[in-house]
């Protein structure tokens, strides 16, 4: 997978060259299939709530946003632009006791299992895609020291 990054938030540091690095771990390990180029947006909560609004019409700032563009073979754009809130991962972070780094990867790892097919709209389905994301997330706190920011 190649890996693009666009940070345009400045409510957290984010540490790009770590964040890059897991990025590519996880294309490595767990996503070995997904093929192509994959851009990640950092952005603000009021961009995240315009996204939200203009393409899921819901009101206000969300965690991630997956846009999958696999289906389309012949295009010319990148496979999936990944929307993350980074501001949005520090509130959450606070709310379930862990770091805002913790909750930008259970992002990403969410994100990605979208890409490999997962849905998230019934409770069993939100269970099944959580036991994956708990799973490769505590093999990714095994392989580094979590530093985003």
């Amino acid at each position: 997978m190649n890996i693009t990054i666009r940070n345009v938030q400045k409510d957290l540091q984010v540490r790009i060259p770590q964040l890059r690095e897991i990025i590519a771990r996880l294309a490595r390990t767990e996503f070995a299939d997904l093929q192509g180029e994959c851009c990640f947006h950092l952005v603000s909560k009021p961009e995240m709530a315009e996204l939200n609004q203009r393409f899921l019409n819901h009101e206000g700032a969300t965690d991630v946003i997956t846009f999958d563009w696999i289906e389309d073979p012949e295009s010319d754009r990148p496979i999936a632009e990944i929307f993350l809130c980074p501001a949005v991962a520090r509130e959450q972070a606070a709310a379930f006791q862990t770091t805002w780094q913790d909750e930008l990867i259970r992002y990403l790892i969410h994100a990605l299992l979208h890409l490999q097919g997962f849905d998230d709209r019934s409770p069993e389905d939100r269970r099944i895609m959580k036991r994956h994301e708990n799973r490769i997330l505590n093999a990714m706190r095994q392989q580094s020291d979590g530093k985003l920011g």
